[in-house]
């Protein structure tokens, strides 16, 4: 939903992989379907989409565009024989219908989403401008037409087990849609400071993280001391400070930060995870780290149950 032109590019790419994987029919949506009926250039585009890997990459012109290449013969190869190992399973149980009515079938589903869940709530998994490189300044609430919700589960009373039907992006859509519709927009300043690669680095990833929620971010070129960056934290109005500096330079930026902005802002936060010096900076005041490892959803989840 967020950025949405970049989903040109995934149904475009998606489009082509089922085109060399040999599919007999393609259907490709229009980029904006997610969020709104889609009009007359949604349309277009799909259909050009299409005709651009037949006219230009002339994939119908080749039985098999796959033939010779390792690595896509090796993937084949391993979807087969994960295959296989469910078909032997289903003929364990009796067959299809009695491993749905078993919910074996579902239970694979769910096991599949809940891993691509949590790879996309890691950031392992990138979903370019929703929970990664968000575009700062867009705004979707007046243009979105639909909750893009499919309303494809069972009713009471079914005689087998259904599947909730979503987008893996949906959590981290709703997350800054509530952003949108607050009374007032969170503030994250960027305390920068000491070693340059390492602050605009630190700096770079707390853009990243918090801008997936929606939050306003005052960047610094960054502060000569500690008591500077404090003192202009307090000044911004900030809800949220971020200290952005290198794994050393925190033993020195940490305490007197924390001593001047204890209490004043509602969560300071360390961006980075110096592992011996944790429950340190924790005792000085630091309320949370955040690094590669983090989960992005549930972090931002709680940072919107104290922000809004």
């Amino acid at each position: 939903m967020y950025d949405p032109y970049v989903n040109m590019l995934r149904s475009t790419t998606e489009a082509m992989s089922a085109a060399v994987a040999g599919a007999d029919s393609i259907s490709v949506l229009p980029f904006d379907n997610a969020y709104k009926e889609a009009d007359e250039f949604g349309y277009r585009i799909a259909r050009n989409q299409q005709l651009l890997l037949k006219e230009e990459s002339y994939l119908e012109k080749i039985v098999d565009p796959a033939a010779g290449s390792y690595y896509i013969e090796n993937l084949t190869d391993q979807i087969a024989r994960g295959a296989w190992e469910h078909f032997l399973k289903v003929e364990e149980l009796g067959g299809y219908c009695k491993a749905l009515r078993a919910g074996y079938v579902q239970e694979e589903v769910e096991k599949t989403a809940r891993e691509r869940d949590n790879n996309i709530a890691t950031r392992k998994t990138t979903i370019l401008g929703t929970n990664q490189y968000p575009n700062l300044l867009e705004k979707m609430a007046e243009k979105v037409q639909t909750d893009g919700h499919c309303c494809c589960q069972g009713e009471k009373g079914d005689e087998v087990k259904t599947l909730k039907v979503y987008r893996g992006a949906e959590p981290f859509e709703a997350l800054r849609m509530q952003t949108e519709k607050a009374a007032r927009r969170p503030k994250v300043f960027l305390l920068t400071y000491g070693n340059l690669a390492m602050r605009k680095a630190r700096s770079g990833f707390a853009t990243n993280f918090f801008g997936v929620a929606g939050y306003e971010i005052i960047d610094n070129p960054g502060f000569a001391t500690a008591e500077e960056g404090a003192k202009a934290a307090l000044e911004s109005g900030a809800d949220v400070v971020v200290l952005c500096s290198s794994d050393d330079e925190y033993a020195e930026l940490t305490e007197p930060v924390c001593k001047a902005l204890k209490g004043k802002v509602k969560s300071l936060v360390l961006a980075g995870f110096p592992k011996e010096m944790v429950e340190t900076y924790k005792g000085y005041g630091i309320d949370e780290f955040i690094h590669v490892k983090t989960n992005v959803l549930e972090s931002l989840t709680a940072f919107q149950k104290q922000l809004l």
